[in-house]
């Protein structure tokens, strides 16, 4: 039996799925292309490539507009090639880390090219956070290991638990920290997604660990696995290549973060499950998440953008997530959007209307910022009519 299933038929973009590892890539690239052109302009090619050329690249080639279906999920789901291009990620991931520890350990490049392959490296971080996300979702024991590995990186790997465990649970709702709530600006919802997620991951594994009557330091603490990944990355790293290099390890570490932080704002902003009569929120479907069918973007980033689908179900893998005709759609793929909500006046302009107009203008729906929603819950009560989301 062939290792990979010639799914070609099944799959019109089956060979197009290596452009996710244009991102690992980018930890490679940089001394080289310095090296051949003489352009110092490469120590940045992570934010060049991400921000600048993929979004181009969403304008001219346009939107997918395919889904697999559904007498292929087998054979797709199946098909170990597109594992490997995940596993691929991580090899790549981290010699272009070791690379650069090489690079900023040495006085021949000046701060500002140092810095600069920093927030290259921050941006495959990130990604990096994205690659975890794909195989942390798996019920195979040895992908559920490279999604803490592929953590290691960014040193969030409380992330492993908290997002299968709390924000798949809690998505779309005030109590969900990785929920962006309409009228919060990015720089509000990152501290708060950050400190609230850290939080609610160690209170979950606790009580994990406490059913099954282990203690919090105990080798089946899936928290404290992943962060003695980054421990032993980060202290190698240093025995190597010295101290001058902390500091660009926190910062690529702190962009990584932030950038998964930031495509978390992105994916359910202003967006809120209704309730039932007895107060527990109804089940996730498609119209909880922000959804863009981009093709470039959705193969950089495994399909992340067909995000109610992945919502709905989440054992699927990414090659078999289908659009929804039902999702709400941004205006454009995630990547440009991350750079919309870095300016907050210029999202609200782009955002706000499309939240509203997705409830049909009743603000009354929306997951508002908590001041804002008790504003418009003052004159429910005074007609003394309960408030029921979800209800036209």
């Amino acid at each position: 039996m062939p290792i990979f299933e010639n799914t070609e038929a099944r799959d019109p973009k089956r060979y197009l799925w290596i452009f996710g590892l244009i991102a690992p890539g980018c930890a490679l690239l940089p001394s080289q292309l310095v090296a051949h052109t003489g352009l110092e302009i490469f120590w940045w090619i992570g934010p060049i490539i991400v921000f600048v050329v993929i979004p181009l690249l969403d304008l001219a080639v346009g939107d997918d507009g395919s889904n697999p279906r559904d007498e292929d999920y087998e054979t797709l789901s199946n098909d170990r090639y597109y594992r490997w291009c995940t596993y691929l990620f991580l090899p790549m991931q981290f010699i272009g880390l070791m690379i650069a520890g090489y690079l900023w350990a040495r006085p021949a490049l000046s701060l500002v090219d140092k810095l600069g392959l920093a927030v290259t490296m921050g941006v495959v971080s990130g990604i990096g956070i994205n690659a975890a996300h794909e195989l942390g979702h798996r019920a195979e024991h040895l992908e559920r290991w490279l999604a803490k590995i592929a953590l290691a990186q960014s040193g969030y790997g409380h992330f492993f638990v908290e997002h299968n465990r709390g924000h798949h649970v809690r998505v779309a709702t005030p109590e969900d920290p990785a929920s962006g709530r309409f009228g919060e600006s990015l720089w509000e919802f990152l501290p708060r997604s950050m400190i609230g997620g850290f939080r609610s991951a160690l209170t979950l594994e606790r009580e994990r660990l406490s059913r099954k009557g282990k203690r919090w330091f105990s080798p089946g603490n899936h928290i404290l696995q992943a962060w003695t990944m980054s421990v032993a990355l980060f202290g190698t790293m240093i025995l190597v290549f010295g101290l001058g290099i902390v500091p660009f390890l926190a910062l690529q570490a702190l962009i990584g973060a932030g950038l998964l932080e930031t495509v978390n704002y992105v994916e359910h902003y202003g967006l809120l499950r209704p309730r039932r009569a007895n107060g527990q929120y109804v089940r996730c479907s498609p119209r909880d998440s922000w959804n863009s069918d981009r093709l470039v973007t959705n193969l950089f980033l495994f399909h992340l953008q067909r995000h109610s689908d992945h919502h709905a179900n989440p054992g699927r893998r990414y090659q078999t997530l289908r659009s929804s005709e039902h999702a709400p759609q941004l205006p454009a793929g995630y990547a440009s959007m991350v750079v919309l909500a870095a300016v907050p006046p210029l999202w609200r302009a782009v955002m706000n209307h499309r939240v509203l107009a997705h409830y049909g203008g009743d603000i009354s729906l929306v997951n508002t910022k908590p001041r804002a929603r008790r504003l418009n819950t003052k004159p429910r009560a005074r007609r003394r009519e309960p408030l029921q989301f979800g209800k036209r």
